[in-house]
């Protein structure tokens, strides 16, 4: 059974001349990192606000966790863990106290809140107010606490905006980790390099509508030019030519560079995520 089963799915807000989302359907599956995909204003976060009830109203079937989304009492916050891009934390407790607090909301057996802050990066400012706390590390503590109740299903909203290479690869790990450790995780990004790494599948959503829904590799090679980049030195000077896979046996060009002995390199090029989101969509993701 699916954990998220959705099917001409709609929702228009008040006054609105025309609906956020329309005509929308995908499922999630058990254990499958599942990225929603588009620029701002496309009805990612409509969606996602939708699917952990802050909105109401909707149109089409919305089924979470075995259960008609309308059905779930105040029961479905123990099942799911929810991170929004915009942190919201007490500023005037600590990161550790801010954690503390919650366990003690959910009752019953939490994750440690140390050892969570040190899987975040935050293990040095664990006791440091969070009025003091960057953007990043607002967002950090964010996850910390979506995974603090060990839910089965994670709602996760631009969970890498704002942080530095390391520190993003660090929360791509824990997000990896949750869902070895049997949780479902619902991403909603307009980073393609995150939802590149960490995606089973991706949906493609712009307009209200989705365009494209497959893996990401099965994208590249879908919509993706299979190209090789050869680059080689010549009298001094070096060269570099782009051919394509397909033809290569047949490319006089590409064969007289392989028995010239002038090649120093060769090497695929492969479609972004991004391109193909360009190709498919003939949009961009700012």
């Amino acid at each position: 059974m699916a954990v998220i089963d959705v099917h001409s799915f709609g929702f228009t807000y008040p006054r609105a001349h025309r609906p956020a989302v329309r005509d929308v359907a995908f499922s999630v599956e058990p254990g499958e990192i599942f990225g929603l995909l588009g620029p701002s204003g496309s009805g990612k976060s409509t969606t996602q606000n939708v699917l952990v009830r802050l909105l109401d109203g909707y149109e089409g079937h919305v089924a979470v966790l075995g259960r008609d989304l309308r059905a779930w009492d105040k029961s479905y916050y123990r099942r799911i863990g929810v991170a929004f891009e915009a942190p919201n934390h007490y500023l005037k407790l600590t990161a550790r106290e801010n954690l503390q607090l919650f366990a003690g909301l959910y009752g019953g057996d939490t994750e440690d809140p140390r050892a969570l802050l040190e899987r975040v990066g935050l293990e040095q400012e664990a006791d440091k107010l969070v009025a003091a706390f960057s953007k990043g590390m607002r967002g950090r503590l964010t996850i910390a606490r979506a995974l603090l109740h060990r839910p089965g299903l994670l709602f996760l909203d631009e969970p890498t905006a704002g942080l530095d290479p390391v520190t993003a690869r660090k929360i791509r790990l824990v997000i990896r980790e949750a869902r070895d450790s049997g949780a479902t995780v619902f991403l909603t990004t307009h980073d393609m390099v995150t939802a590149n790494e960490l995606c089973d599948r991706v949906a493609f959503l712009v307009d209200g509508q989705i365009a494209a829904l497959d893996s990401p590799r099965s994208l590249r090679l879908a919509y993706g030019k299979k190209l090789i980049r050869v680059e080689a030195v010549s009298d001094g000077t070096r060269i570099a030519r782009e051919f394509e896979v397909d033809t290569l046996a047949d490319d006089a060009d590409f064969v007289g560079l392989l028995r010239s002995g002038t090649i120093e390199t060769i090497h695929t090029l492969d479609t972004t995520l991004e391109e193909v989101f360009v190709r498919v969509t003939g949009r961009t993701l700012a």
